[in-house]
């Protein structure tokens, strides 16, 4: 574990301690926010139970989902839009532009379209991260260095060869950046989407816990969701930085 890790490590118990003893001591209300080591208890209690298992299973489900195909699409968009420059120069406008829409407006459309159901969550999640994924699949492959190309062409590589083997392992690092927006926004969609428009999920949990004034559950269910996120966010950087590295090796 390198400084840099540990002083982030360090930054954030550091947080935790000062948010505890505010708490303990009065300095904060206990009926605005609770102490961190009651949340994690009450946290710990929920996951024991089972209760908020099914909710759990709905939510991951949906972002599961939803950060699939906005890769899997995004990622082909983004390879169609870059092989044809006036079709670029038409969608880049709209792409700098794509997250001042308010997504959650095409919620009632979606609905109409794909049912009562989880889809329409889904639909806003993939509508959240598939442009991150466009936009980092466009960056990767402009930086695909020219020299490599012209050093296919003489080598006479196949076109899946030089594809397989220059093109994606030189846009990897951007590719991989995208997969990251595309998780990160699929998990703001799906949960945001819960909280205002579903009826399931950790989201509609928090929403519920929040209009019976259940601090102590709503809470819990907010810390679970930023250890969730925050985790696999640590553990998405950690697999980047050895891309990087291994790509500066090579």
């Amino acid at each position: 574990m390198n400084r840099v890790t540990l002083v982030r490590l360090a930054v954030i118990a550091g947080f935790v301690v000062l948010i505890e003893a505010l708490c303990r001591f009065g300095a904060i209300n206990p009926l605005t926010l609770l102490p961190p080591s009651e949340m994690a208890a009450h946290l710990l209690g929920l996951l024991a139970s089972g209760e908020i298992n099914e909710a759990m299973a709905g939510t991951f489900s949906n972002v599961a989902i939803a950060f699939a195909l906005s890769v899997v699409v995004g990622f082909a968009v983004g390879v169609v839009i870059h092989a044809l420059p006036r079709l670029r120069r038409v969608c880049d406008p709209l792409l700098a532009s794509y997250y001042s829409v308010p997504v959650f407006v095409f919620y009632p459309l979606l609905v109409s379209l794909l049912g009562l159901n989880r889809w329409p969550l889904v639909a806003i999640g993939f509508m959240f991260g598939v442009t991150a994924m466009v936009i980092a699949t466009l960056n990767g492959l402009d930086r695909v260095p020219r020299v490599l190309l012209k050093l296919a062409r003489v080598h006479r590589m196949s076109r899946s060869a030089e594809v397989l083997r220059i093109v994606l392992p030189a846009a990897a690092p951007n590719l991989f950046t995208g997969g990251k927006l595309a998780l990160a926004y699929a998990f703001i969609g799906v949960i945001a989407g819960e909280f205002i428009l579903s009826g399931g999920g950790l989201g509609y949990a928090i929403a519920y816990a929040y209009d019976a004034f259940d601090n102590r559950t709503m809470y819990a269910l907010m810390l679970f969701v930023l250890i969730v996120v925050t985790a696999v966010n640590a553990a998405l950087y950690v697999w980047e930085q050895r891309l990087l590295r291994r790509r500066g090796r090579g």
